[in-house]
């Protein structure tokens, strides 16, 4: 069997620059072990599945180490490959998942994801994990509900764009990804996410962060619309929206290359 494979750099408007996803259309499901063995040859920090059903398509995302219940950036490279490459011709999509369904609409080049707001609830500011991250943070949070990382907040973009986190010993702090966020010098608010727990050292940029993200700054700095970035060393822009419950994120994406997975 050999199956369509594209490679998609998401939040980028040009290669070699936002976060890059692989894309997979299958015409049925494969079993989770060989998912997950395409996810791990990939190497990338998602690999997006997707598989057509009678409202739109179902979509799944796996890290090389394991699955994910919400993936950002690997949604808007499915989005971009099915609108771009597979002839989708209308301006919206449905995706059906393990947060249940997201939307993705165009506009020109731009994509938004519709995807649902993460509350979060403060937390304790543990020396251990900042130590790992070579920082103190001022201000701990985590998600209220099925919580899957840390947010740490530091005062200035650069006590953020300065951390040098030692991996190892974050895997040892904490069983959860971290969140750095802080103001912005040029744009609202900065962010960078390490995930060793899932196989991810540091994530180029995270849609799903922004998911927590965008609430809270919103409230912090009183306005509804934001521009982000993540400060990766690939780097990434997203416009967050917060709109009652949900978070909308406007990005591009540009696909590097497409190709054939053979021998399955």
């Amino acid at each position: 069997m050999e199956l369509p494979i594209y490679q998609v750099d998401a939040f980028a408007s040009r290669v070699f620059a936002g976060n890059p996803a692989a894309v997979m259309p299958l015409p049925h499901w494969l079993d989770d072990a060989t998912l997950q063995a395409i996810a791990m040859e990939n190497n990338l920090s998602e690999t997006a599945f997707l598989v057509r059903c009678d409202r739109g398509h179902e979509l799944r995302w796996f890290t090389p180490a394991v699955e994910v219940r919400l993936c950002g950036h690997a949604t808007l490279a499915a989005a971009h490959v099915l609108f771009e490459h597979l002839g989708h011709s209308g301006d919206q999509l449905q995706f059906q998942t393990l947060s249940g369904e997201l939307r993705v609409t165009r506009a020109g080049r731009q994509l938004t994801l519709d995807f649902p707001a993460t509350s979060l609830v403060t937390a304790e500011v543990d020396l251990g994990v900042c130590k790992a991250l070579g920082a103190i943070a001022s201000e701990a949070l985590m998600p209220s509900e099925n919580p899957h990382a840390l947010v740490y907040v530091y005062e200035f973009e650069r006590d953020v764009a300065g951390l040098r986190p030692d991996f190892a010993a974050l895997r040892v702090a904490t069983e959860l990804c971290v969140i750095a966020t802080a103001p912005g010098d040029e744009c609202d608010f900065v962010s960078r996410y390490f995930g060793p727990q899932i196989g991810i050292d540091e994530d180029p940029v995270t849609g799903s962060a922004h998911c927590a993200l965008t609430p809270y700054w919103s409230r912090r700095l009183k306005q509804d619309k934001l521009q982000a970035r993540q400060i990766s060393a690939r780097g990434g822009e997203l416009a967050c929206e917060l709109r009652g419950a949900r978070v909308l994120m406007t990005g591009s994406a540009v696909t590097y290359m497409h190709g054939t997975v053979a021998g399955l």
